[in-house]
C-alpha cells in the first residue's frame, strides 16, 4: 500500500518539485495550493502525512492546516514547511516536525521517513494503551459482577 501525503504550498514551483521528488520515492501525493483547499481535502480523504507551508494566503494559513490535520480522526503525521524558521511560532508546537526549505532532497526524504515511522509507532502505542484500559475496565466489571452474584448465594447459605 502506498503511503499518501497531502502537500500544501501556494508556490507552484515548490509544490510541483516536492510532488515529483516524493512520487519518485513511491509516495502517493495530492496537492493543495491554499489552506482552504487543504482543509477540504483533509475532510474528504485520508493521508498518512500532511506537509504544509507555513505562510501562504496569510501568516496563519499553515497553522490552520496543522490544526485541521490534528482534528481529523485518522491522525496523520504533520510537518510544517517554511523558508522563514523562527523560534517558537504558534504552529511549531502542534506540528510533529518543522522542515526548512530549500533543503537537500535526501535530507527531506530521511526526515519524512523518520517522522512517518515514529508517528505510526506513537499511534500503535496509544491504540494498545487504549485497548489495555478497555480490557482492564472490562475485567474489573466482570469481577464486580461475580462478587455481586456470589453475595446473594452466601446469604442464602447462611439462612
Amino acid at each position: 500500500m502506498k503511503r499518501r501525503i497531502l502537500l500544501v504550498d501556494d508556490e507552484v514551483a515548490v509544490l510541483l518539485t516536492l510532488q515529483a521528488v516524493l512520487e519518485i520515492q513511491g509516495f502517493e501525493v495530492e496537492t493543495a495550493a491554499s489552506a482552504r483547499e487543504a482543509k477540504l481535502k483533509l475532510r474528504a480523504n485520508q493521508y498518512h502525512m500532511v506537509i504544509t507551508d507555513m505562510r501562504m494566503e496569510n501568516e496563519s494559513a499553515g497553522n490552520e492546516v496543522v490544526q485541521a490535520a490534528k482534528k481529523v480522526p485518522y491522525q496523520p503525521a504533520v510537518a510544517l514547511l517554511t523558508a522563514f524558521p523562527v523560534a517558537e511560532t504558534d504552529g511549531d508546537q502542534d506540528a510533529d516536525e518543522v522542515l526548512v526549505k530549500p533543503m537537500n532532497t535526501n535530507d527531506l526524504l530521511v526526515q519524512i521517513e523518520a517522522l512517518l515511522v515514529t508517528h505510526e509507532d506513537k499511534k500503535r502505542r496509544e491504540k494498545a494503551r487504549g485497548l489495555e484500559l478497555v480490557a482492564g475496565s472490562q475485567a474489573a466489571a466482570a469481577k464486580k459482577g461475580a462478587a455481586r452474584r456470589k453475595a446473594p448465594a452466601d446469604k442464602m447459605a447462611r439462612a
